[in-house]
């Protein structure tokens, strides 16, 4: 198979036309899914009109299940949590404590307007990251996200780590990615994750392979891998009041 995202030159993101750095936000507390939507979208209009830099924002979520453009009826199997229907790519997936979800708001027009290139680089900054803790996440052409091989499971199983789901308006990026550090994997049992339905793959967090880290340790490293791949970020800023 031709490893098409593998083969993009992922530099022409790095860093906006005219410089500028991304502005670094962490939530300590899990954020309401309606509430952030509408601070994504509010961010990203402000950007497009070159009001507000760049921002990526690291937060938890109560537990919840998120729809996306390609989001089937049938894929939710037990609506034990509440379920979200939103304008981002892809299908249905979970977020929920323990579960370090990024959103991305770039300005991919004074970057490189480019969605699968852009997609590839939300994939290295996630490899990278897994990286750090001795985890290799892999590609896979015909499945978005970040996957790691399972071979204690059996031949050919492989598990998701990280999902991601992007939307752009004015080409300017919202929504992102989520990586599994410690939530609950259970709760991936009441949906098909992201369509997937073949009993070879699964769901997997870092904890589950045996990577005792917090999220504290994980923002760190996203930290380092996002500067590697987008570029300079500036010092964490307050939440807004």
């Amino acid at each position: 198979m031709v490893k098409f995202r593998e083969n993009l030159d992922l530099m022409t993101l790095k860093g906006p036309l005219g410089g500028g750095a991304v502005e670094w936000r962490i939530s300590d507390s899990p954020v309401d899914y309606l509430e952030a939507v509408a601070a994504m979208e509010s961010r990203a209009a402000a950007i497009a009109a070159q009001e507000a830099p760049e921002l990526v924002w690291l937060l938890e979520h109560p537990p919840l299940y998120t729809s996306g453009t390609s989001g089937k009826a049938g894929d939710l199997l037990d609506p034990r949590f509440p379920l979200f229907s939103t304008g981002r790519g892809g299908q249905l997936t979970y977020h929920g404590p323990g579960q370090r979800v990024a959103y991305v708001m770039l300005d991919l027009k004074q970057r490189r307007p480019d969605v699968r290139a852009f997609v590839a680089a939300l994939e290295e900054w996630i490899i990278q990251t897994l990286a750090a803790f001795n985890v290799r996440g892999e590609r896979r052409e015909d499945r978005v996200g970040v996957w790691v091989k399972r071979p204690d499971k059996g031949a050919g199983f492989e598990d998701k780590i990280a999902a991601i789901g992007v939307r752009l308006r004015r080409w300017v990026s919202f929504h992102g990615i989520a990586i599994n550090v410690e939530p609950d994997l259970a709760h991936f049992s009441a949906i098909v994750p992201c369509g997937v339905a073949d009993p070879r793959y699964g769901v997997t967090s870092l904890v589950d392979l045996g990577h005792p880290v917090t999220l504290a340790d994980v923002d760190v490293a996203l930290r380092r891998a996002f500067e590697e791949v987008f570029g300079a970020t500036a010092a964490r800023v307050p939440e807004p009041t």
